[in-house]
């Protein structure tokens, strides 16, 4: 999949761009530029990097200038100054025939009202992409057929747009998008005209496309939950300009001001964050299987609990009072024996499906992958930090 790179991007828009750009370049303010020249900065010194195979999330209020970002990418709006490298190679070289051959074999787009032709029917409109390739009329007919069935649609291929919701109409616009085999797939604000159930479950059905497809995404938003939902990484602008970029427990967790932290404010981090953004070493792992050497260890450490291992493979957490009892009835009892594996949670869950098991635990609980291997402890004290500060961390261990 392609790695795109947007290097120092500006786009000013009116009669005599370049007669503005040295403003810009200088620093000058949007409102100002606008106030002498009546020129537009849309986009002022964009500098980004977006993975292969990884959402990219651009958001931002209306004239933020996501869009116009987007655009940039297929050259559907060409740049005042800087570059678009797409997997090394610069967009803004191509000649009208490579740039539309990269349109139909690179790039593909989804839109916010569907962009579908309303004379044709689903299959048509999903093999119209093939059809400008050149593809015989079976093989995107089959390949379309595939699709279609991929987005919950099978049955509908002879229905015309018009005769479907809209949920289902942008499915079909997926659909299209997808059947070329696109290494980039570009959405600008694809799921905002739809109501909100039905725009939830064409976000968890582009999550799980992309874990079968690993395609290149970049996706634009004005809503924060659903950028957060999505993303791997996201980038905020406001005016033209970067806010912020980073991961969304970055985002989330340390706005980098007033304005991402607006953003912010009122997400309910539980079903955002996941258990690996919480999680901390442990306070105390426990290698010995000797119950004697695992009291004097706690003592050591002024801890009233363990995580107990054998070799590198967890076998569960004990405390100080089941340990003083085991001696007590039987010292020669194994700590391996003694040590409970059944409090743990997932390193990939969200926050809110793991709380109950970490509220009503008296130790700190175990994390683990999804082999079964430990990677933390979650405590209860750290969950709460998370969950009700604005901003901050902490590494201690639990």
């Amino acid at each position: 999949m392609a790695k795109i790179e947007v290097e120092n991007v500006y786009k000013i828009f009116g009669n005599n761009p370049q007669s503005v750009l040295p403003r810009a370049q200088a620093g000058e303010g949007k409102d100002q530029i606008h106030a002498d020249t009546g020129h537009t900065v849309g986009l002022h010194d964009i500098t980004l990097s977006m993975e292969e195979s990884k959402t990219f999330v651009v958001m931002g209020l209306s004239g933020s200038g996501k869009s116009t970002l987007i655009r940039h990418l297929n050259r559907l709006i060409e740049p005042t100054a800087g570059r678009i490298l797409v997997d090394g190679v610069d967009v803004l070289t191509m000649n009208e025939t490579e740039l539309r051959n990269f349109r139909r074999t690179k790039m593909a787009m989804v839109f916010q009202r569907f962009g579908l032709f309303p004379h044709r029917t689903v299959i048509q409109n999903v093999a119209y992409g093939l059809e400008m390739q050149g593809v015989e009329k079976k093989a995107r007919d089959d390949k379309a057929a595939e699709w279609i069935e991929t987005v919950g649609l099978a049955g509908y291929e002879n229905s015309y747009p018009a005769q479907l919701s809209g949920g289902m109409q942008q499915r079909v616009g997926l659909a299209r998008a997808l059947c070329g085999d696109p290494e980039v797939l570009l959405m600008d604000e694809a799921f905002s005209a739809l109501d909100p159930l039905i725009r939830s479950g064409m976000q968890d059905q582009l999550i799980e496309l992309q874990e079968k497809l690993n395609k290149t995404i970049v996706f634009i938003t004005h809503d924060l939950d659903e950028a957060l939902k999505l993303g791997d990484k996201i980038a905020i602008l406001k005016d033209g300009r970067l806010s912020q970029v980073g991961n969304p427990e970055d985002i989330l967790l340390n706005p980098a001001d007033d304005y991402v932290a607006a953003f912010v404010r009122d997400v309910n981090r539980a079903r955002v964050l996941t258990v690996d953004v919480v999680m901390r070493p442990p306070r105390l792992r426990l290698t010995t299987e000797n119950i004697d050497s695992a009291l004097n260890e706690m003592r050591g450490k002024k801890a009233d609990y363990g995580y107990v291992f054998d070799g590198t493979d967890f076998r569960g957490v004990v405390t100080e009072e089941h340990l003083l009892k085991a001696a007590k009835a039987n010292g020669s009892r194994s700590l391996y024996d003694l040590a409970d594996d059944t409090q743990t949670v997932t390193a990939d869950s969200v926050l809110e499906d793991a709380l109950p098991t970490i509220l009503q635990s008296d130790t700190p609980v175990a994390v683990v992958d999804d082999d079964g291997k430990f990677r933390g402890v979650v405590s209860k004290r750290q969950l709460i930090r998370v969950l009700t500060e604005h901003q901050g961390d902490n590494n201690e261990a639990a």
